[in-house]
Order: structure tokens, then sequence, then C-alpha cells
């Protein structure tokens, strides 16, 4: 069928305001605001070293100075004398300066753009400042349709100290000198006529932070000069900023650097910053996609998503083989036992947060202070932690996705089945084994999940059913609504019935009087036939991958996607993407997965090309 497209552009009241360079905190925002946020401000940096404005739920000026030693930024604070009297001129440079007009008298025709963000922002002093505003003066703005002086929000103004650097070293050049590079960079990137605007005319989130220039912040040898004139092209897939539009192989050529760029993604999800987890897999992302051996800090500055900051990290890869950053959080005590707990199945980041909390600090604490604390699943993935964290190989995987697919077939004769997650991508041992089950006849898969599981514990494959859900079922195996009717509606992966159990193969040769074979970790998703290919390619794509498909619907065609179908987001509407033109469905859960790429109007990539982590 046809879709109805609607993509969502940017706000105009945000396109054309000229706000300071701002650095979003994550501090007491939801995912769905933080993420709305991200994509409402077009001077958004993913480096707070490089912000003016430093935006958050803050009102306090102890939280401000919180917030920005917890991201390693430095301060003097300035003086509210300072702030309220015009600041006095070096006298050597007296010659060379005017008196600033007022904010109010400011000729927004005629004067330049970074002219009126520094009066917008308050006096400049010798040193670049920072100011922690609320998030009020934001909304205010765009409210009111003028970027609004921020004295009525601010929480805290300071000078930016540098780091403790060799007397020679070359002083942080000032932030408005920062947005003026920044400006010219986009201009150039984008090969059209230099703008006011500081944004992509793709409206990528965080591009200001993702196109910062880094040759002034980087050493470059002559020969590297030469080879960066020489560079290859950015394939156009990579400007796009969806990574389910890219071609992403399992096995990348700078998978090394991928690698030490998300053990820092990891430390960041530990500690619970979520910008910095979304700027580093958005990163990684383009990275992982991008086709040549990465040979220069240039070559990672110009592609999209990464920026000076990644590009810095790639030098020091280059120069010494490993990221400092990420040698300490390796052996950073604290983050060593939240990766220990954070490994615990049942156990998210928060959780793992909250046991450390506690003053727990390793498996032995968790049995003996807080075993009666703990959910059934986190108990399970405690006794079996050692056994969880051991790799499933692709034969074990194929066995125990063979074993259910032919009880579903002992039960009802017609049942197909695909292999799911990591085994699909092309990954030669998988940490779980996830499954997708249907069948063509819709009454087959109603409440088929809890029979599936029966004949399993039976055959003494399931030793213990941790979660069983049937909700896809109970509300007559349709489409979850979108706002539209009184059911309620899930999101991602729990829309459809499954169960998740713990799997331990019942026949053994040894001599030993127990079961020596380990216990692994299993899902089983049943879908209906006419959303089989939904389910197939929400359960198979990388996370980053799911995770911009979902966006890549939202913004470009009005639908919300998700493992149960897809659904209209104005009226509410389940959209067909699986029949064929003449209303028959599928004949395979691949060719249905494959329809609903074309639908969605994206090029079909196979499984091996979704690897985005």
């Amino acid at each position: 069928m046809e879709l109805q497209t609607g993509s969502q552009a940017r706000s105009p009241s945000t396109m054309t305001l000229s706000f300071p360079i701002i650095f979003l905190l994550s501090t007491n925002l939801g995912s769905e605001e933080l993420q709305r946020l991200e994509e409402q401000i077009p001077t958004l940096t993913y480096d707070i070293n490089e912000a003016e404005i430093v935006l958050g739920k803050v009102f306090r000026k102890e939280r401000a100075l919180f917030e920005l030693r917890k991201h390693k930024l430095a301060t003097e604070e300035v003086d509210p004398l300072e702030r309220s009297a015009p600041a006095s001129p070096n006298p050597k440079r007296a010659k060379l300066m005017t008196p600033a007009p007022a904010s109010s008298d400011i000729d927004s025709d005629t004067a330049s753009e970074g002219e009126i963000q520094r009066r917008l922002a308050g006096p400049s002093p010798a040193e670049p400042t920072v100011r922690v505003v609320k998030l009020a003066w934001f909304t205010d703005s765009v409210k009111t349709g003028v970027v609004l002086p921020t004295d009525d929000y601010l929480v805290y103004e300071g000078r930016k100290v540098p780091p403790t650097a060799p007397a020679k070293a070359p002083q942080p050049r000032p932030a408005e000198k920062v947005a003026e590079v920044m400006k010219r960079a986009l201009a150039d990137a984008s090969s059209s006529p230099r703008s006011p605007q500081p944004r992509p005319s793709h409206g990528r989130r965080g591009e200001t932070y993702a196109s910062h220039p880094v040759r002034p912040l980087l050493r470059q040898t002559t020969s590297e000069h030469d080879m960066d004139t020489q560079l290859p092209p950015i394939p156009d897939y990579l400007h796009t900023p969806y990574s389910c539009q890219r071609p992403t192989p399992v096995h990348p050529p700078n998978e090394a650097f991928m690698a030490e760029l998300d053990k820092i993604k990891t430390a960041r999800t530990l500690t619970g910053d979520k910008i910095g987890v979304r700027a580093y897999s958005s990163a990684i992302a383009t990275i992982a996609a991008y086709p040549y051996t990465i040979q220069t800090a240039q070559e990672v500055a110009r592609l999209p998503g990464c920026g000076s900051k990644i590009a810095r990290l790639f030098q020091e890869f280059k120069d010494t083989g490993q990221i400092r950053e990420a040698r300490e959080d390796e052996t950073d005590p604290k983050l060593a036992v939240l990766k220990l707990f954070y490994g615990i199945w049942g156990v998210a980041e928060t959780t793992a947060r909250d046991f450390y909390n506690r003053g727990w600090r390793d498996l032995d604490d968790i049995v003996e202070y807080g075993w009666d604390s703990l959910t059934r699943v986190q108990q399970i993935g405690v006794k079996y932690y050692d056994e969880f964290q051991t790799k499933i190989p692709r034969a074990e995987v194929e066995a125990i996705a063979n074993t259910i697919l032919e009880h579903a077939n002992r039960i009802r004769q017609g049942f197909q089945m695909v292999i799911v997650g990591g085994y699909r991508r092309g990954k030669l041992e998988s940490g779980d084994v996830d499954v997708v089950l249907s069948h063509p006849d819709e009454a087959a898969t109603h409440n088929f999940v809890e029979r599936i599981v029966v004949s399993l514990e039976r055959g003494r494959y399931i030793t213990h059913t941790l979660s069983l859900s049937t909700a896809n079922s109970e509300r007559g195996q349709a489409p979850v609504s979108w706002k539209g009717d009184n059911r309620k509606a899930g999101t991602g992966f729990d829309t459809l019935d499954k169960a998740l159990v713990v799997w331990q193969d019942p026949v053994w040769t040894t001599g030993e009087a127990r079961n020596p074979n380990p216990h692994r970790r299993v899902d089983i998703i049943i879908s209906p036939w006419k959303t089989a290919g939904c389910a197939v390619l929400g359960w198979t794509s990388g996370t980053t991958f799911q995770r911009d498909l979902r966006r890549y619907c939202k913004k470009e065609l009005s639908l919300k996607f998700d493992s149960s179908g897809v659904r209209s987001r104005k009226d509410g509407s389940w959209v067909d993407l699986e029949s064929g033109p003449d209303g028959k469905p599928a004949p395979d859960m691949l060719t249905a997965e494959r329809r609903v790429f074309a639908g969605l109007g994206l090029q079909w990539r196979p499984p091996e090309e979704r690897c985005t982590g």
C-alpha cells in the first residue's frame, strides 16, 4: 500500500534563532524529553568545553558546580558586580576596542550573528566563560521567537580555567571564535554560501559538535597533510543521520579503534551519562559504516557524528595504541564493580548503581546482604552468573533453536522460525539465543507461547521460566494501538508474546552425577504472521540500527515502528507492509522482512550489514 509520508521538520522558530553553543545536561530529564530537546537545540554540542551555555533542570549554584565538576570543566566564578558593570578594557588595547552597545540597542539587520550572541549571553571577559542557565530560558526563547537574555535564568557563571599545561602551551580558543570557526566549517562541509544558521541542511541532531574543525587542535606532519589531500570520498550513505540507511558490517576496518570507544561508552552507560552514551553510539555507528581504514585524525573529524573530540581520541589511539580514558575506566575500581553488577541478568545500569550505593562490592555481598530484595530474575542471574558470561558457539545456538522448532511442530505443524539477534548478524558467539516463531494460520500463534514452554519444560530443556508474556494474545494479536484506543500500549520488544527462559541440554555422556552442561539464556518470541517481518527486523538488528529505524519512521514517515507492527502516528491505524500487491500474505518470514524494508522506503540491508552495536 502507498504510505502517507509526513516528515516532521524542525520547528521554524528554532531554525531561525541564533542561540549560543549549548551543552545539554541529562540530569532530571526523561529519555523522551532528552531526545526531544536534543532535536530542538540547533547549536547543540556534546563537548562541554566548547559550550557557552550549559542548559538543564538546575536551580541552585551548588548543583551547577557539581555538574561542571562531573563533566570535568574547571571554572572560576564571575563576580556578580563584574557582570553588572562594563568590563574595563585592557589599556594596551584600548584603541582597538569600541564600547559595546546595550543588548536592547542591537540592530539585528546589521550586527553579525556572533556579535548578537555575545550581547545576549552577557559581557565577554578576556577569558571564555560558561553560563549554567535554567531549561526555561531555552523553552521561553522558543515560545517568544527571540533568544532571551540569560540574566533572569542564570544559575551560575564562571570563567573557564584551562587544564594544567606547560607555560608555552597554547591558550584555549575563546568561545565566540570557536562559534565562528564552527559556522565556517559547516558552510564548507555543505558546499554552500556561509549561513548564519549553524546546522547542516539535513538537520542532524548534535551536528554542531559533529562538524567542529580540528586542524588547529591537532598536530599534523607534512606527510599527514599530503595524505589529507588524498582522502577517499565520504560515501553518500554516511551523510544520512539514520544508521538504518547504511551498510554496517560485523567486522569493519576500524574495529580496534571502535573497541576503545565502546569501552568509554560503557563507562558512560554505567555512570548514567545519557548524552555521552548517545554521542559515542552515533560516532561508533558512523565509524563502523566507514569502509576505509582511517589514517589521520583529520579523516575522523570530517565524518558525521564524530568531530574534534573523536578525532583527538583517534590521534591518541594512533600514537599510543590505546586511549587513556578507556584505560582509566578499565582500572577504575568503582566501574569494575558496576560492570560486575551490570553483567547480572535482570540488572540495568541504574540497579547496578543502587547496589553499589548500598555498599555491596561483589556477588557475595549481594547474596549475604540483599538476596531477599532481589527479583527472581536477578536471583537466577546471580546463581548462574559465570555460566551466563560464557559465550554460546553458533553450533549450539542452532541446536537449541532446532529443538524449539521441533517441539513447536509437534504441537502444530507448519511453524517457521528465524534465529535472530547477534547470531543472524554473523557473530561467531552469542550471549544468548533469540528465536522468532510464527505460523501462517493466525489461530496457531494465539497463546502458543504457553504451550511451547510447557512442552520444553516436560522435555527438561527449560529449567526456569523467568518471564512469560501473553500481551499480544490478550489484545487479539493486533498491533499495539498508537494513542488511539483505551488498550494499554506497550513499546519495543515487550509488545509480542514471549518467554525468557533458562535452558540446559538434558543429555550428557560423561559419567558425572549432575548435569555438566552450561545454563543458557534463551528468548522465545511468538509473532502473528501478518507482522512477522517486523518482528524479525526488530529482533535482528543492532541497538543503534533499531533506534534509528524508529527515529526514521517517526521523522520521515509519521509512523511508529516496533516488533509488533507499524502504525500511523496520525490516526493510530495499522499499516500493512507485509502483504503483496494482491493482498496475499508473504510466503515466508524473510520475504515479509524484505517487504517491510521496501514499504518504509529503505534499501534492503542483510543482517550482516546491521551491526551497529
